[in-house]
């Protein structure tokens, strides 16, 4: 069992930086790809970046060039930094952690998300 904490969100003006944190604890090593996801009011939720293994990163393409996923080793945390937020990356953002199966992502484990807000 692995649990996740995400930390980090807000309320930021278009054009604004945010930075989100999650802390994984539990069954870490079993973690093979982690992820950030987000879900906007009244739509589905959504792949925003994963990093495989700290060697691997994937971005979808609305935030790609602003959104930067990595890895802090030495605090264990997985980091998202959001950079030219927009209003439309208004969301809560979560937290996710899994393995790789069948060439994708499979996330086993969530967070229980963070608030974003973006005003214009």
């Amino acid at each position: 069992q692995v649990q996740l904490v995400e930390s980090g969100g807000g309320l930021v003006q278009a054009g604004g930086s945010l930075r989100l944190s999650c802390a994984p604890s539990g069954r870490i090593f079993s973690i093979n790809v982690m992820g950030w996801y987000r879900q906007a009011p009244g739509r589905q939720r959504e792949l925003v970046a994963t990093d495989t293994r700290g060697s691997t990163t994937n971005y979808a393409g609305s935030v790609k060039g602003r959104f930067t996923i990595s890895r802090d080793n030495a605090k264990n945390t997985m980091l998202l930094q959001m950079n030219s937020l927009k209003p439309e990356d208004t969301a809560v953002y979560y937290c996710a952690a899994g393995s790789i199966r069948g060439g994708s992502p499979d996330m086993d484990s969530w967070g229980k998300g963070t608030l974003v807000t973006v005003s214009s």
